[in-house]
């Protein structure tokens, strides 16, 4: 852990994807602005500092992208009908929180798909945890960038986000560990919110 806090780059970027995210969830009104703005300068970041893993073949992580990102979305299928079914107070949460960040114009679905999926794999993945493998062993990194990945969103004021981001950092987190492919990731996640947004939303 010391050998983490001591790794300068590493903490500069954690920084800056705080307060980046903080002023985007702050205005509801330049939030898809500032989000946008706020991942293209942490792909930047992540790009300057960080060389990226990406060792699967193109069959291979297309394969295990549009797979694991079905069935993390299963999970939180799962997961939405068990909050229905034992009637828990999250239900609320999760309409309101599809009102207030849900992509309404074409543009918004261009840069999640081009600038925002890519850039939150590309730093989290690509470059927290791949940064902290290096001082802890595999499960702990994981773990800990999972937490860092969800701790940006307790900006939102919707706690049930923090704890997705969590759940679906460790996802991937133990996808990247394991296939060593940010562009696996990145199609996993990329078809994860597909689902989520558009094809089968769960509010």
């Amino acid at each position: 852990m010391k050998k983490c806090a001591s790794d300068l780059t590493l903490i500069i970027g954690i920084i800056l994807a705080h307060l980046l995210l903080f002023f985007t969830f702050k205005d509801k009104s330049v939030f898809w602005y500032m989000l946008t703005a706020s991942m293209l300068l942490l792909i930047s970041y992540s790009i300057v500092k960080e060389n990226f893993d990406d060792h699967a073949s193109f069959i291979n992580f297309l394969s295990y992208g549009i797979g694991s990102g079905l069935v993390l979305f299963g999970v939180f299928l799962a997961g939405n009908g068990l909050i229905d079914g034992l009637h828990l107070p999250f239900k609320n949460d999760v309409n309101k929180l599809y009102n207030r960040f849900s992509p309404t114009e074409i543009w918004h679905y261009i840069v999640l798909i081009l600038v925002i999926i890519p850039g939150e794999e590309i730093f989290w993945r690509g470059f927290v945890q791949k940064r902290i493998s290096r001082h802890l062993n595999r499960t702990l990194s994981i773990a800990i960038a999972a937490l860092l990945y969800a701790s940006v969103n307790i900006y939102s004021e919707f706690m049930i986000l923090p704890f997705a981001a969590f759940i679906s950092g460790i996802y991937w987190g133990f996808l990247y560990a394991w296939k060593k492919s940010i562009s696996l990731v990145i199609v996993s996640h990329l078809v994860f919110n597909l689902f989520l947004l558009v094809f089968m939303p769960l509010k």
